[in-house]
């Protein structure tokens, strides 16, 4: 069975490494299944995408119309054991930030509008919260103790003023990491504070020996309004702008071992079966958490990025066409149940197969995704695998992502988000750099998601505009309005060409040396747009 996100480490390291390789984002345990030995490569050749289906035209720039695309653009920036960030726990608040700010300049650099940063990787928190212990990846202590500082409130801030969307990324369940990379089933080398301590009765330690993590039981109400409570903390406190989870909900299943949940079943499981009462406890938290989070901030979005197969069709004649491990059965998450009750705001399931693939076909499963969505209002983005480019096989052609991502356009994909911003950076094979450059040319606006509160802002209005010794066109501005978007006429259309957050100074950071012309637009939070405002020339 194949788990995704495996961290690119020699076979070698995997066996040597196993406890810590398996415990972090889907990283390896479960790969038989649907692994096979690379053939040899032949470029899959698809169709010729039918333009870009997430252009869009928002108004009118005088006379001319305005072209825009609407997509949204993201990286997943892993903490658990410092994957991405930081580079390593303990470090001075100082480095932290310098380093953040470092993955944020890598999102603007690759024209993203989203980062996704993990601030609850395993019960524990990146800010001051009543419910859980300060991380060990951030402060190096297991003592529960305070950095002196709110990294959360930091981070949120500065992804703001680069006009990037920040999702709260958490990982419900996880109480702990297994032995050596963290205190795994051993309370006593817990934080004091750790509330399954405070609750042991909700802990449950899977698998058995060395690789043993504390789970908070899920069948149990109390610990999932607990876990529940956790994460709202952080969207009532900060400025967030989504909430996200991964692919992790009940364990992935290890051979010859079962999730030690018998009590709370006994005691909950109101005649269901085992399986069927798992799902509907993860059921009941999706379902839960996005209410709550709606009656508490009715603007922050709430998307999910569960592992990419729900059920094999040889299972479920509404399942894809593939044979690997499938969700709906293994972890409990019945993932297209989702979709269709609306209880999502977006899905990013985990495509990190090539196109080809005889188990996991990325040319199949993404069009049984985009059917899946249609008419439900739940936007549609995909987990995209920079991480494996490189590996033996069709990874090693740089032109796989680029040919994905040409395949989500022609599917009507509305984005995309990349594991892990320290793949992104690396850019193997120069894979990142061609994607970004045919895909990510220009900036994009986020979808607008019709479920969410809509207050499109006035016209805004663009003072005359300068030159600056680098070349940059600056403008003043006058509006109110959560962002703004510039665009500058280019023959018939006229076309976006920066975006912002707040603020009265508005910028073209690469206009032409001649004379040209600019409407400015205003977004709301929501990311609806407004009418332009009246063309202004700037000389050359």
């Amino acid at each position: 069975m194949l788990r995704v996100r495996r961290p690119p480490v020699r076979l070698t390291l995997i066996l040597t490494a196993v406890v810590i390789a398996t415990s972090v984002l889907g990283l390896g345990l479960l790969r038989a299944a649907t692994y096979s030995a690379p053939a040899a490569y032949s470029a899959p050749v698809f169709p010729t995408p039918s333009g870009t289906a997430a252009a869009s035209s928002a108004g009118l720039c005088g006379t001319v119309p305005t072209r825009a695309t609407r997509e949204l653009r993201g990286m997943w920036l892993t903490t658990v054991i410092n994957i991405d960030f930081p580079s390593r726990p303990g470090l001075p608040e100082a480095q932290v930030k310098a380093e953040y700010q470092g993955w944020l300049d890598l999102a603007v650099a690759q024209r993203h509008n989203a980062i996704f940063v993990h601030v609850r990787p395993s019960g524990d928190a990146f800010w001051p919260s009543a419910y859980a212990p300060w991380s060990e990846w951030l402060t190096g202590k297991r003592d529960g103790k305070s950095p002196g500082w709110d990294p959360m409130a930091y981070m949120v801030d500065e992804a703001h003023k680069r006009n990037l969307e920040f999702h709260a990324w958490f990982n419900p369940y996880r109480g702990t990491q297994p032995a050596p990379s963290g205190p795994g089933a051993d309370f006593r080398k817990l934080a004091p504070n750790h509330p399954l301590i405070q609750h042991s009765e909700w802990a449950l330690a899977y698998p058995q020996g060395k690789a043993a993590r504390l789970y908070f039981d899920p069948g149990i109400p109390e610990a999932r309004k607990f876990v529940e409570d956790s994460m709202l903390e952080a969207v009532e406190k900060y400025d967030v702008d989504g909430v996200h989870f991964d692919d992790f909900f009940y364990p992935y299943p290890v051979a010859g071992q079962d999730f030690p949940d018998g009590a709370s079943y006994a005691k909950y499981g109101g005649g269901k079966s085992r399986a069927d009462w798992r799902r509907e406890n993860v059921n009941t938290l999706v379902r839960e958490m996005d209410a709550r989070i709606k009656e508490l901030k009715p603007w922050v979005k709430f998307g999910i990025s569960p592992f990419g197969i729900w059920r094999n069709s040889a299972s479920d004649p509404a399942g894809s066409d593939s044979k690997g491990l499938e969700a709906y059965d293994a972890i409990y998450a019945d993932t297209r149940k989702w979709v269709r009750e609306g209880w999502l705001d977006y899905i990013v399931p985990q495509l990190y197969w090539y196109a080809g693939f005889g188990k996991a076909d990325y040319a199949k499963l993404l069009p049984w995704w985009s059917a899946l969505v249609k008419g439900t209002g739940v936007q549609l983005y995909v987990g995209q695998a920079d991480y494996r480019v490189g590996e033996e096989g069709r990874w090693s052609d740089p032109a796989e992502l680029d040919r994905q991502l040409a395949l989500n356009e022609r599917y009507g994909v509305q984005g995309q988000v990349h594991y892990s911003a320290k793949q992104v950076r690396a850019d193997r094979l120069g894979a990142v750099t061609r994607y970004r450059d045919k895909h990510y040319a220009a900036p994009a606006l986020v979808p607008v998601m019709k479920q969410l509160p809509a207050a499109p802002p006035p016209a805004p209005r663009l003072i005359a505009g300068t030159r600056g010794d680098d070349g940059a066109v600056r403008f003043e501005a006058s509006s109110s309005a959560t962002g703004w978007a510039l665009y500058r006429v280019d023959g018939k259309t006229a076309d976006l060409v920066a975006t912002g957050r707040g603020g009265t100074e508005v910028t073209d950071p690469a206009p032409p040396p001649g004379a040209a012309t600019y409407c400015l637009s205003a977004l709301d939070r929501s990311g609806n747009e407004g009418p332009a405002s009246a063309p202004i020339a700037v000389s050359a």
